[in-house]
């Protein structure tokens, strides 16, 4: 793409800054999961914060966690085990040294946490009760009864709405980072209340705008995870990597009025055991941990369970636990199963696999800094080398944590010495964009479809292939279409990122972690041990 076509796309929409109303802050942090939030709270109070959401404070992929946080408490545990057990799920593509400062910090945060009010559940002794999941050698997985993340993001927007110096701006679509000279000098949005382009301008922005499980048509994320932080990032100019490793949460409840509600990993944790239409456990027959093997593992062997048995789900059985044990331990899932007839202390749950997590995001370093001077990017949407190919469960919440906490301290030694006044030069962005008359919604889904049958847990060349011809169609149906809506928006980014991801996966000639080509079943370390990063030329 030629230079008058790259400053054409540079950014989705046309305005001039000097007609459009303006925000001046020391930081602005884009997304309000546990990752934005805590990274707020962090944040000396003597500094002005914004967080830009795109719906309301409460909703992100944050509130829908389930499992827990993952700390090493047990006297038989240890952060080297925690790393350990991460590096391996991650299948050789983690950054050690990154994911020792996770394994090493995990318990000051927790602490911190409790100092917040969260609510974890505790033992008859009062000490934090420690659940096990899949992939990890030992107990350590704090939670708070099934719904842990809403159990911590409700404690740490309480303190945010006590906090000054913490202005809150709800239905506020980030469009685009602006840039001037490689530095991020603020964002551009769409105030959905009033009607009309904003400018937050600030030296520091903060991406924490979580997934990109919107590009499948089955997912456990919210409407919102489009995917808009990482695209306003590429057309920026900031590096993309690891994008080709989609995690599928293997159990996300199957019926036909609810196929995104998760069946936490706790439950197979607890003892839940996965068996197939016949009432036959498999998992020994694919894995040595059985239903506690890795993510990637038991998606997999789910799909060709349900392949074999010509099954649209497979079921988990934990009624051996009792109604008792099991209304305590998974409240709002008995709740829930039971809303739709399925009472889990008698009756197995359907399940089957589901877009969960993304591995891949912004490229940064363990201080959440990315090639753009002032950008930074933490939780779901940084790829910091923490997951590698397949994410650890329970490190997601843990990871937003962490360096949430360590971008702060980076945010800190930087407004003290740069300064806080932000200088931005008139921008003037005119293009030849025109309104296209479809239906945008309609399109979203097609995509979604194409996405979820050729670029997801079993993978090929010819799938794949499909998939980018039908993708870069739409890509160059809507490249000059005016953007007049956050729909409008929402498909450049989700028909973007889209590309990006088959393009990954297409390169990537092996089978590694969450990415499982199957006419490239082997791992090829000789090869393929290394990233894969998408930029703007």
């Amino acid at each position: 793409m030629d230079q008058q076509a790259l400053n054409q796309h540079r950014y989705l929409v046309d305005f001039d800054t000097r007609d459009i109303q303006k925000e001046y802050h020391d930081v602005i942090i884009i997304g309000s999961g546990i990752a934005g939030v805590y990274t707020a709270l962090e944040i000396p109070e003597e500094y002005d914060i914004a967080i830009l959401t795109k719906e309301t404070l409460d909703i992100s992929n944050s509130v829908l966690a389930q499992g827990g946080i993952a700390v090493s408490l047990d006297k038989k545990d240890s952060p080297e085990l925690h790393l350990k057990d991460t590096l391996y799920a991650g299948a050789g593509l983690c950054d050690e040294d990154t994911v020792r400062v996770l394994v090493n910090e995990a318990a000051q945060n927790v602490e911190r946490l409790c100092k917040f009010g969260v609510n974890f559940d505790k033992t008859p002794k009062q000490e934090l009760s420690l659940g096990r999941e899949a992939a990890h050698s030992m107990n350590r997985i704090i939670h708070a009864g099934d719904t842990t993340g809403k159990e911590v993001l409700d404690k740490l927007i309480l303190s945010v709405r006590h906090h000054s110096n913490i202005e809150i701006r709800e239905r506020c679509f980030v469009i685009d980072l602006l840039t001037e000279d490689g530095a991020c000098k603020g964002v551009l949005t769409y105030d959905e209340d009033a009607d009309c382009l904003k400018l937050y301008l600030s030296n520091i922005v903060v991406c924490a705008t979580g997934g990109f499980g919107q590009l499948y048509s089955n997912t456990t994320n919210p409407e919102v995870a489009t995917g808009d932080g990482v695209c306003m990032a590429y057309r920026a100019g900031a590096e993309l990597t690891d994008l080709e490793f989609i995690q599928f949460h293997p159990t996300v409840l199957f019926h036909p009025e609810n196929k995104s509600f998760l069946i936490s990993e706790a439950v197979r944790g607890e003892g839940g055991l996965l068996k197939n239409k016949n009432g036959k456990r498999f998992m020994p027959e694919y894995h040595s941990l059985n239903e506690l093997a890795p993510r990637d593992v038991v998606s997999r062997s789910i799909f060709e369970e349900m392949k074999k048995t010509g099954s649209d789900c497979v079921y988990v059985d934990i009624t051996f636990k009792g109604k008792e044990y099991l209304e305590n331990r998974f409240p709002n899932i008995y709740k829930t199963c039971l809303g739709y007839g399925i009472d889990i202390s008698k009756d197995m749950i359907p399940v089957a696999p589901a877009e969960h997590y993304c591995m891949g995001g912004i490229r940064a370093d363990v201080h959440g800094r990315t090639n753009i001077r002032g950008f930074y990017t933490c939780g779901e949407t940084a790829s910091n080398g923490i997951h590698g190919a397949n994410r650890l469960a329970s490190n997601s919440l843990l990871e937003g944590l962490v360096f949430g906490r360590l971008i702060a301290l980076q945010i800190e030694e930087m407004l003290i010495c740069s300064g806080r006044s932000v200088k931005l030069a008139d921008i003037v962005h005119n293009t030849s964009r025109k309104p296209l008359a479809f239906n945008k919604t309609d399109a979203i889904a097609d995509i979604q479809d194409e996405m979820t049958r050729n670029v997801g847990i079993i993978r090929d060349e010819k799938g794949l292939s499909a998939a980018l011809k039908k993708v870069s169609s739409y890509e160059q149906k809507i490249i000059d279409m005016k953007n007049e809506t956050i729909t409008d928006c929402e498909l450049q980014n989700i028909t973007l990122l889209s590309r990006l991801v088959i393009e990954s996966a297409l390169e990537r000639e092996e089978s590694r972690g969450a990415h499982f080509r199957s006419d490239f079943d082997k791992t090829d370390d000789e090869k393929w041990m290394r990233h894969i990063i998408k930029k703007i030329d």
